[in-house]
């Protein structure tokens, strides 16, 4: 662990740098903006699972009082789009088929919502209904309804990936479990929801968007609209959250730009909560079937899994997620053999693609139900068993990702010590009668995650510049990202430890595509360590820069100087130097008016080999245990969790602080998940669009969170830091649910774990008792 004494920005507790900005109400988010002549955009969706266009009149919209546009499929250059070339099915309108309940199919302008919702109810479209699924099975029959006309089965993409001879591992195991678990289709639930603002400007569309990735937006604005990048401007403001649901371009984005050019006024598009919930990502809910080969002291042998996600009308990054199961499978825990099969599969259901987790959730969850029913058949204390077959430092995965810092170990050690899982188990016994006042029970789950990944480019790569100014302030351009996470202030402490001068001096200015450099957005828990490295890079660049105007100035050696708390001076002569400022202010007037911009840049090496989805995917990996205790109600099956603990391998935690609250902010999300949220569908339509419908925690269901942040100093991270934004939520289902499996000695194998289901179990075991 490093001595955070040593530092003087980086390793402290700070408040977000826009905490101020965001309480006093100052922080201007999309839908606070305006500019003259602004319209009001609304969005026509198909009332249709699946059915084909035939006709599209606006005429009587067109007609209408304070209408100024319509747009269709018709007025677009007809463009798919998609993550990656070969994955593009989705138009941003609708031209011959419409494919879920919400599919967009036109699109108004006009001078208020009022105006615009009025004139969408006068566009006439003539639908032929078509035959519609609705689940994976009935989608993957022979002869079953196309959703996409090249699409054989509905099947979008196959993987079979064998590693080592899985039957021969089998064979030699002493013991095989099997099971089949499901995962629900979950919300990302953003306070804020997806809003977009267009107007043009001297020729060139400007978009202000809450977007996750502002360059990657203006890609997809730019291949669906036909224009060059440079007339393309994409700016994010305040972001009231995103967790993956605002990765992606969406109608709202294209539509406001499309409408902006064609009636030459700016137009905003603001989602309401329905569309939120019935049109917008959701999380990919999977089947997945596993099988393990186990030896009688624990040792894990083989591993088979069969995922099957829905992946709604179009792929979104759906197929990735699936891909990403193997990768997901074999990094946590040890074994030589494994097969991996995933079929990503069209429904008339919206679309689901990228939330916090990439899939991992469901992987995990799975994998550490079948590890603590391994645990509590083979008679082996679950802690041990998973200790015994633990990821380790220097170890390179099944498929090929090459961990160097791991503190996973540390983690599950330090959630079975503080939840006090040996001594409790010890007392409580496991599962009770089903018939006590309430049952007590404890779990423990594992989870591991990239620090940034080359999934959708052949780069993972940032920029950024540090500009020095003359009254001493510094400020920081990177095209990074935040999105209510705390990047700003991640990378505003970094270049602030680095240039020896204090947190309050830095300005940040990020994610405009014009006057920031490029980064790829915050997915994938890249941006402390990816674009963390590139402003490192830039700040040391601007350090080298001033340090040489004050070595001229001192007669010094610029390798002789050093910067502390403004300072700068001869190493061992405090006395003998000039400040900060001094030296920026001595740079911009003198003779030659040098003004300090330090550049910086940063790709990770890694070997990641897309056509076999194999090799070291990301430079760094983190990793985390969570251990969860619970009460359940055996006559009403309700769950109450009474205490988390949370142990994340972090690298170095640059802001503990901020780590802390992503930690505790991933726990309510995994707590939602694994008890409560669940988007409901019938025939394709989401009956629980609302918040009073969909349940998501509330203060009163929080349990107390204890969080350890082990520090295992990665060699390739800013100052050892790795990824944490992410990871942090995977292991709290998992563990719950081996908690309530613990109480009540049934194990439930589908989220949510409501009390229906509970009370079912429990009757189902004492009808077998």
């Amino acid at each position: 662990m490093k001595d955070c004494a040593n530092y003087s920005v980086i390793g402290k507790r700070l408040p977000l740098i826009d905490a101020v900005t965001k309480v006093t109400g100052e922080a201007k988010f999309t839908g606070d903006l305006f500019v003259p002549g602004m319209l009001i955009g609304a969005i026509l969706r198909s009332p249709y699972p699946h059915a084909r266009i035939l006709n599209i009149d606006a005429s009587r919209a067109l007609k209408h009082a304070g209408v100024r546009a319509v747009v269709t499929g018709k007025d677009t250059a007809g463009v798919k789009y998609g993550a990656l070339e070969h994955l593009r099915d989705e138009a941003a309108l609708a031209t011959d088929k419409v494919r879920y309940i919400g599919d967009e199919v036109a699109a108004v302008a006009a001078v208020d919502e009022e105006t615009a919702r009025e004139a969408l109810d006068l566009i006439d479209v003539e639908y032929e209904p078509l035959p519609a699924v609705f689940t994976t099975e009935e989608a993957m029959r022979p002869g079953a309804p196309r959703i996409h006309d090249h699409v054989e089965n509905n099947v979008s993409l196959s993987l079979h990936i064998p590693l080592g001879d899985v039957e021969a591992g089998f064979a030699r195991s002493d013991f095989i479990f099997e099971d089949s678990f499901e995962t629900q289709c979950v919300a990302h639930c953003p306070l804020e929801p997806h809003i977009s603002l267009a107007a043009c400007d001297g020729g060139q569309i400007v978009l202000w968007s809450s977007t996750q990735g502002p360059f990657y937006l203006r890609r997809d604005l730019s291949l669906t609209l036909k224009l060059p990048s440079s007339k393309i401007r994409v700016i994010k403001p305040f972001v009231g959250g995103g967790f993956g649901g605002k990765r992606e371009m969406t109608a709202g984005d294209f539509c406001a730009a499309l409408l902006a050019v064609k009636t030459s006024r700016p137009v905003k598009i603001a989602y309401d909560r329905e569309e939120e919930f019935s049109a917008t990502r959701r999380r990919v809910p999977m089947k997945i079937y596993l099988k393990a080969g186990v030896m009688k002291d624990g040792t894990l042998v083989a591993k088979r899994c069969r995922v099957i996600a829905d992946g709604g009308a179009y792929n979104g990054r759906g197929p990735m997620i699936v891909a990403s199961g193997a990768s997901q499978m074999t990094l946590v825990y040890r074994f030589p053999h494994f097969l991996f099969e995933g079929h990503h599969v069209y429904t008339n259901n919206p679309v689901t693609s990228s939330m916090r987790g990439f899939g991992n959730n469901q992987i995990r969850f799975a994998d550490d139900s079948m590890m603590e029913r391994m645990a509590k058949e083979l008679g082996i204390d679950p802690v041990e068993l998973r200790l015994k077959n633990v990821r380790r430092p220097g170890e390179t995965s099944l498929m090929g990702a090459k961990v160097t810092t791991c503190g996973l170990p540390e983690c599950i050690e330090k959630v079975a010590e503080r939840g006090g899982l040996h001594k409790k188990r010890a007392q409580n016994g496991s599962g009770g009668n089903g018939r006590q006042a309430l049952l007590r029970g404890f779990g423990v789950a594992s989870a591991a995650y990239i620090s940034g990944c080359k999934l959708f480019f052949e780069h993972d790569s940032s920029a950024a510049i540090v500009k020095l100014e003359e009254d001493g302030s510094v400020c920081l351009l990177t095209g990074a990202s935040d999105i209510g996470q705390g990047s700003n202030t991640v990378l505003a402490q970094l270049v602030a430890e680095e240039l020896g001068i204090a947190f309050e001096d830095m300005r940040v200015v990020s994610a405009d595509t014009d006057t920031t450099p490029m980064d790829l957005g915050a997915y994938g828990s890249r941006t402390t360590f990816v674009a963390g490295n590139a402003v490192l890079a830039a700040a040391r660049d601007a350090k080298k820069q001033v340090l040489e105007v004050a070595a001229e100035r001192l007669e010094a050696d610029s390798a002789d100087l050093e910067i502390r708390e403004r300072w700068i001076c001869v190493k061992g002569s405090p006395q003998r130097g000039m400040t900060f400022q001094a030296a920026v202010s001595a740079a911009l007037n003198s003779p030659d008016g040098k003004s300090i911009m330090g550049r910086g840049y940063y790709n990770p090496p890694t070997d990641y080999d897309p056509r076999t989805r194999r090799g070291n995917v990301s430079a760094a990996y983190s990793f985390a245990a969570q251990s969860a205790e619970v009460e359940v109600n055996p006559e009403t099956g309700e769950v109450r969790v009474i205490n988390l603990v949370a142990a994340q391998d972090c690298g170095f935690a640059i802001n503990p602080m901020a780590t802390e609250g992503q930690i505790e902010g991933s726990v309510s999300m995994g707590l939602g998940q694994a008890l409560y949220e669940d988007l409901v569908m019938e025939e394709g339509q989401t009956v629980n669009a609302s918040f009073s419908a969909y349940k998501i925690p509330s203060v009163r269901d929080m349990p107390p969170v204890e969080s350890h942040l082990i520090q295992t100093i990665d060699p390739e991270g800013p100052h050892g830091a790795k990824g944490i934004g992410e990871m942090t939520l995977v292991p709290t289902s998992p563990a719950i649910a081996n908690a309530i499996y613990d109480a009540i000695g049934v194990q439930i194998k589908s989220l949510p774990i409501t009390p229906e289901k509970i009370l079912a179990a429990l009757k189902e075991k004492r009808a077998c008792s």
